[in-house]
């Protein structure tokens, strides 16, 4: 039942952003599209409450339990990055709004970028152990099956960290000069 509800609030989750965006943009309906893109988070609420239920009525902890803790960190993590970079593409390809601007490689900007994107990673890490702790804790039948794959998000988090702080940004981005002419 639990998988069945995981499967529903993924899915909800992309409902929910894509009829948001097409309500904003293409409905030229704000806040109604607002409205939705608020709900999103409701998602994480949904899943974390079946997963306490599931647990508090005698549910095994199990990679169920695991997976859904994984998701609800993810979300928190990286929920708003997320939204903000969907809403900034709808709004180019639907309501004539500017191309979203990625970094450009060997740039600070682009080193600042990665090492940002790290650190929402640890938050999604903490948060997501963090649920599995207290899932563990509120089954009273220990962690080794919630915390299995926390051993393996450690060892992403660990190589993440060694590729975003590789980024050095040595190259500085300069502004397009104007033409040099000699005067006489």
């Amino acid at each position: 039942m639990l998988l069945a509800v995981i499967a529903g609030c993924e899915i909800g989750f992309w409902v929910l952003l894509a009829a948001g965006m097409l309500t904003r943009y293409l409905l030229r309906m704000p806040r109604l599209g607002m409205v939705l893109l608020a709900m999103v988070p409701l998602v994480d609420v949904v899943m974390l409450v079946a997963s306490v239920i599931d647990i508090r009525s005698g549910g095994e902890p199990s990679f169920k339990h695991s997976l859904a803790a994984i998701f609800i960190g993810v979300s928190v993590g990286f929920g708003h990055r997320s939204l903000k970079w969907a809403d900034g593409w709808a709004a180019y390809r639907f309501a004539d709004g500017p191309r979203p601007v990625k970094p450009k490689k060997g740039t600070r900007a682009k080193a600042r970028h990665e090492r940002q994107g790290w650190y929402r990673h640890v938050l999604a890490y903490a948060v997501g152990v963090g649920v599995m702790v207290a899932l563990g804790l509120l089954s009273g039948k220990g962690f080794d099956a919630l915390l299995g794959p926390a051993w393996t998000w450690t060892i992403v988090l660990v190589i993440d960290g060694f590729v975003s702080f590789s980024y050095t940004g040595e190259v500085e981005e300069q502004e397009p000069s104007e033409s040099r002419t000699l005067r006489v």
